[in-house]
């Protein structure tokens, strides 16, 4: 026990021996805030900060919102076609004997293109001819009789009768015979011949294009779907990306009857003489089936989601505020507002991404 209280004295004593003295004590903590206090304003200067927080303006770019007309487009791919595109058959069998045009060669209405044999129907117009000669001669003898009462009625009517038979029947010939030449039913240029001198011929048969190029439409078929929307006059952009060009106008034509095989209807457009345009040749029709000549139009890369719907963010006195808007139609990067901006409104158009609201912005 003795030794117990002998051990419990000596720490006693060492403790008291290692307590400092109080001004001491100030003294070293005065050092140590003195060394923090040089360390702080080191950091604070090579940090650019103080021992405040300091708001950061974010870098924006802000385009002041206006009213501007909008227009949504339709696009769908059609072809050029000649309004005048003719595909030129013979009218009778036979052999051709003589083409008289080559392809790229123009003609006029009615020309002759090539000739089928017609030979045989000759030779009987000839035959024909001479018993119409007969007839006629003989009619006139009676209707001279008949004039001067003499020989009977019947007498005369028979001779009339037979004159006008041969006539009649040379009338026909002469129209078969006409089918025996291919004739242009419209005036243009030669796009296709494929008839030979030589070759035989069946009514039907192909042969012969006739195009009049100063007559061109470009024609498309439109979705069941915008027959609502898209109507005769409605304004067009029609471009050719195979030439390149592209004109503005309206559409000529609107079918109101939809194919039932494809559920689409038919729309053309009349195009002005251009020799860049050939038929068949590709064209996109860009049909305006949306409009609004006052609308408020943005930037489609300006808008952001969120849970409670699409936003953008407006600077108001150098601040990020959310406006919350409703879409409208969108094309070629550019949304139509319906609701959520008003005009002079300043819009955030790049940087918003990195953005909160209240958010210190410089522009």
């Amino acid at each position: 026990m003795k030794r117990i209280l002998f051990i419990a004295a000596i720490a006693f004593l060492a403790a008291c021996s290692n307590k400092k003295d109080p001004k001491a004590e100030l003294a070293d903590l005065k050092k140590q805030r003195t060394e923090l206090d040089a360390k702080i304003a080191t950091l604070e200067t090579t940090l650019g900060a103080s021992d405040t927080t300091k708001v950061v303006a974010k870098d924006v770019s802000v385009a002041d919102v206006n009213e501007s007309s909008f227009k949504n487009y339709l696009e769908v791919q059609g072809k050029i076609d000649a309004e005048e595109n003719i595909q030129v058959n013979p009218e009778a069998q036979g052999v051709v004997t003589a083409v008289y045009v080559n392809v790229g060669q123009s003609v006029s209405r009615g020309q002759v293109l090539a000739q089928i044999d017609d030979k045989v129907l000759r030779q009987n117009i000839n035959e024909l001819q001479t018993q119409l000669t007969l007839a006629t001669s003989l009619f006139n003898r009676q209707k001279n009789l008949w004039d001067q009462k003499i020989g009977t009625e019947v007498q005369y009517i028979n001779a009339k009768t037979q004159k006008e038979a041969a006539e009649n029947r040379i009338a026909t010939l002469r129209s078969q015979i006409s089918m025996y030449k291919i004739k242009s039913p419209i005036s243009g240029t030669v796009d296709a011949m494929d008839l030979k001198v030589g070759q035989s011929v069946a009514p039907g048969m192909s042969g012969i294009r006739v195009i009049n190029a100063s007559k061109l439409k470009a024609k498309a078929f439109v979705a069941e779907t915008y027959a609502g929307r898209v109507s005769q006059g409605d304004e067009v952009n029609v471009v050719f990306p195979d030439v390149p060009d592209s004109l503005k106008t309206k559409i000529t034509f609107a079918s109101k009857t939809i194919d039932p095989a494809s559920r689409s209807f038919e729309v053309q457009i009349n195009l002005p003489s251009n020799k860049k345009y050939r038929p068949n040749m590709l064209a996109v029709l860009k049909i305006v089936d949306y409009q609004n000549a006052k609308a408020i139009v943005i930037p489609v890369s300006a808008i952001q989601k969120s849970e409670s719907g699409d936003f953008v963010y407006i600077a108001v006195n150098n601040i990020a505020k959310k406006a919350t808007v409703k879409l409208g139609k969108t094309y070629e990067g550019k949304v139509e507002i319906l609701s959520g901006l008003k005009v002079g409104d300043k819009l955030i158009t790049a940087g918003a991404q990195n953005l909160n609201e209240d958010d210190t912005v410089k522009f």
